[in-house]
């Protein structure tokens, strides 16, 4: 579905990828909880929209590590959280945010809360005026919450993120850069196939050029639906719940990020290149423009460096992986 969507509309595929991930994220890891199991089904009923708090100002870009705690007292809590980017947030049903358990605790140390839009108000909106990505809105924004501790996810963030929120968020995030690819190859496709009947009966350079394009693409396709397939037999398992969180899992998970947000925008820039000034009018049916701009948004969505530098040191302490 994500990959369905991104073809069409970028953003909505990248909306639909994050509010799943959230939803996916309570149901693995709170659906036991009587409060969570109530909002899950009115979740489905209505047709809410949650939008996710995990980044924060002053974290360099890390979500397993917050400033902002949570401040307890009895059975209510309160926070406030500057976040660099909160996506679809004045559009969202509810937010799931990210703090430290409590304001002693390290910054390592987080706990995940659902607060509703009766909870929380949002300030100091920051402006949404970027190169691609326009319609997924997300702008920098400070939440100020008060909820009841039952909203307080139980297991640690830790768990969280890399049993669930970390593999689901690469292969939906993989899976809608796919379908921005599969927009951008159809494009130059059919200004190609346009193209060759001026001079029928022969392959020009361009259509031998796309055949490489289009192999990127298939390496990109295999790559998400092997991650997919693996995750969901992972799920499978019995004591699915402690699965996946192993350090080759996460490398993984991490490799597939990297290799499609660097596909996706090759694939795309190949087309530009393939279409030429056609491609790079906005006017033109052939116009590649926006899957140009929204593929660049790929890499930054936790940041590629940042990613490579995490499996450097997971490298270093286990070794390289062995069939």
């Amino acid at each position: 579905m994500c990959t369905a969507l991104g073809e069409h509309c970028s953003s909505t595929g990248l909306i639909f990828a994050m509010h799943q991930i959230q939803v996916f994220s309570l149901v693995r890891h709170a659906a036991d909880s009587p409060f969570f199991s109530k909002y899950l089904r009115e979740l489905a009923e209505k047709q809410w929209l949650i939008a996710s708090a995990t980044s924060e100002v002053g974290t360099g870009g890390d979500i397993r590590s917050s400033i902002a705690a949570v401040e307890s007292q009895g059975e209510t809590f309160r926070l406030k959280k500057r976040c660099s980017a909160v996506s679809y947030g004045k559009q969202a049903d509810a937010i799931l945010v990210t703090a430290r358990r409590g304001p002693e605790a390290a910054p390592g140390e987080q706990v995940m809360a659902l607060v509703t839009k009766d909870d929380y108000q949002l300030g100091d909106w920051g402006t949404w005026d970027t190169l691609g990505m326009r319609g997924t809105c997300s702008p920098a924004v400070t939440i100020t919450a008060e909820g009841r501790c039952e909203q307080i996810v139980a297991e640690p963030f830790r768990l969280v993120a890399s049993q669930t929120m970390v593999p689901y968020s690469h292969i939906l995030w993989s899976a809608t850069w796919l379908g921005i690819a599969h927009g951008a190859v159809a494009t130059a496709q059919s200004f190609i196939r346009e193209s060759a009947k001026k001079d029928p009966g022969k392959v020009s350079v361009s259509s031998t050029r796309l055949a490489d394009i289009v192999s990127k693409l298939e390496v990109m396709s295999a790559a998400v639906k092997q991650a997919a397939q693996e995750y969901s037999d992972l799920l499978q398992q019995p004591g699915n719940q402690s699965l996946p969180a192993g350090i080759s899992y996460l490398m993984r998970m991490n490799a597939l990020k990297l290799s499609c947000s660097q596909l996706v925008c090759e694939i795309c820039l190949g087309c530009m290149d393939l279409c030429g000034l056609t491609g790079y009018s906005n006017t033109s049916k052939y116009a590649l423009g926006r899957y140009v701009r929204d593929a660049l948004s790929a890499p930054l969505m936790i940041g590629n460096d940042r990613l490579r530098a995490t499996n450097a040191a997971l490298l270093l302490a286990t070794g390289p992986a062995r069939p």
